[in-house]
């Protein structure tokens, strides 16, 4: 497997990083997907593609906090990878319980089911546990991501998707539950589509464990100067593949012992 951030690419300066991520900008808002930057960019790598995330990541107001993305082993193999990936979670993106997702917003969206975790304590460092990530969770709860990948069908490598911001678009987030006394590696997933079973797994889908996924972000982000903060909240990884949904859908995420939650398509 390849290093995550291999130095290759030329170093770009803030004003051609920031023009890249006015492509990545304008593809979103204009719902007109863009050939991979890689394409057009010599030996664009994922330090370059960490490089455009930051630069989205300041024109995107509050944050509401991080996502992880590439988490399963099997992904992991696909992209030839050996780390998982970051992203962060902009506050605007947050779709309230219970109101419809609109399709006709974005390119190309696909639900997954997510643990989330939400941070009782400021966590950092670069030597950061999962059990020091339970230690600082104050509440779980159910998530489903949307992801809207502004690639022309959902082509790109690593670098591509890292500076697409793995990919974001809305997420919705379900009640919160205490953390106490759950194996999150045993607990089952289920994601339906349509009323039928669409996918199931286990929490020991991410990095073999929820925790251990935010515990690699957070010693991810201490590279990069930073940490999770409390009140955040983090998407800790897609537990089953992730499935297009178009209007008329009606998706459901349900975790054993932490909740379920529904997305109403339109």
């Amino acid at each position: 497997m390849v290093a995550l951030v291999p130095k290759q690419c030329r170093a770009m300066n803030e004003a051609e990083l920031d023009a890249i991520a006015a492509q990545l900008r304008a593809a979103r808002a204009s719902r007109r997907p863009i050939s991979p930057l890689s394409k057009s960019i010599p030996a664009f790598d994922a330090a370059a593609g960490y490089a455009v995330q930051e630069s989205l990541r300041r024109q995107a107001g509050d944050l509401a906090g991080w996502k992880l993305g590439l988490t399963s082993p099997a992904k992991q193999v696909q992209m030839s990878v050996a780390e998982p990936i970051r992203g962060y979670l902009a506050a605007s993106d947050e779709l309230p319980e219970g109101e419809a997702l609109v399709v006709g917003n974005y390119i190309q969206p696909k639900a997954e089911p997510e643990i989330v975790f939400v941070m009782r304590d400021d966590l950092e460092g670069a030597s950061v546990s999962k059990d020091d990530v339970l230690a600082a969770t104050s509440a779980l709860a159910v998530g489903i991501e949307i992801l809207d990948s502004r690639y022309k069908d959902y082509r790109f490598n690593l670098p591509d998707v890292v500076a697409d911001n793995g990919s974001a678009a809305r997420f919705v987030v379900g009640p919160h539950v205490p953390p106490q006394g759950l194996d999150l590696r045993l607990v089952g997933v289920v994601l339906e589509h349509g009323g039928e079973v669409a996918a199931t797994a286990a929490g020991a889908a991410s990095l073999g464990h929820p925790a251990a996924a935010v515990a690699w972000l957070v010693r991810s982000l201490a590279g990069a100067g930073r940490g999770l903060r409390a009140g955040e909240i983090v998407l800790s990884g897609g537990l089953t593949a992730a499935i297009a949904v178009a209007p008329g859908d009606f998706v459901t995420a349900s975790i054993d012992r932490i909740g379920s939650i529904s997305l109403a398509c339109v």
